[in-house]
């Protein structure tokens, strides 16, 4: 069984929602992060087996397979293959940990592998009538996050929940006193000083240039001059301050009975 390593690394900067790169489309983005990689190591192109990229949306511009478009679009051979996996969060682990095992497997050599997500340019979505000229009104989904058209069946087996409300669950088993899970209740300060330093180390990290060396700046046409280059993660609160996420609301509901509402904060 032949050994899988991965020999570079490298991505666009991380954008906030409706931020720097909302303008770009996720297959020109993962394109340029293709056409970076191959520049970085020198690999011959026509050499790459496949391009694996993870994709958990796909509802817009990343459809149809937004990995083989990406190939496409950054220059490589036709006959490079490409497969887009989705396991939602996971997605983009799922395609290096694909890749690692074709390599494992001995089904090629070389692999490209990684994930693109756009949730700025996540289209909505309105079903198609399932007879002619129906009356009454329609349900349109903002597939930007969470469940769209859901099957009743699955509703009535599962709650259909997105990840932030399954926190409110782990939130809610840590106030029963007789449940599953021991120490009380997780309190808001707890998560506040957990969400704060995770902001500050981020926030240091950027700082001190840690994340400059596996960044690819992105160049953001304007109508006039010359182009917005974006080459920093935009994300990290740098004013954040313990007073400061007391007044954030939730980004999820609270569980009745149990106190104050996590610092699941929609920051």
């Amino acid at each position: 069984m032949h050994d899988a390593v991965i020999i570079d690394a490298v991505r666009t900067p991380v954008g906030r929602h409706g931020g720097a790169l909302a303008a770009v489309r996720p297959d020109d983005m993962a394109a340029l992060v293709i056409r970076e990689l191959v520049r970085r190591t020198g690999v011959d192109p026509a050499l790459v087996e496949e391009v694996y990229l993870g994709c958990a949306n796909q509802a817009g511009e990343d459809n149809r397979n937004v990995a083989r478009m990406a190939t496409l679009l950054a220059g490589l051979p036709q006959h490079v293959a490409a497969v887009t996996f989705n396991r939602l969060c996971a997605s983009g682990l799922n395609a290096i940990n694909q890749a690692a095992r074709a390599i494992k497997a001995g089904e090629g050599d070389v692999f490209i592998a990684g994930g693109v997500e756009s949730m700025s340019r996540a289209p909505y979505s309105l079903p198609k009538a399932e007879r002619g000229y129906p009356w009454g009104n329609i349900t349109g989904y903002d597939t930007t996050l969470g469940w769209r058209f859901p099957n009743p069946r699955m509703e009535a087996m599962f709650p259909l929940e997105q990840m932030g409300e399954t926190a409110e669950n782990i939130y809610a088993l840590s106030c029963d006193a007789t449940g599953p899970l021991a120490g009380g209740p997780i309190s808001r300060e707890e998560q506040d000083a957990f969400a704060l330093e995770s902001q500050r180390k981020a926030v240091a990290a950027i700082r001190d240039g840690r994340f400059r060396d596996e960044i690819t700046p992105v160049e953001i046409p304007q109508r006039k001059g010359a182009p917005v280059i974006v080459d920093t993660d935009e994300h990290p609160a740098t004013g954040a301050t313990p007073r400061a996420r007391w007044s954030w609301t939730p980004a999820w509901s609270s569980w009745p009975g149990c106190g104050p509402p996590s610092a699941r904060t929609a920051r």
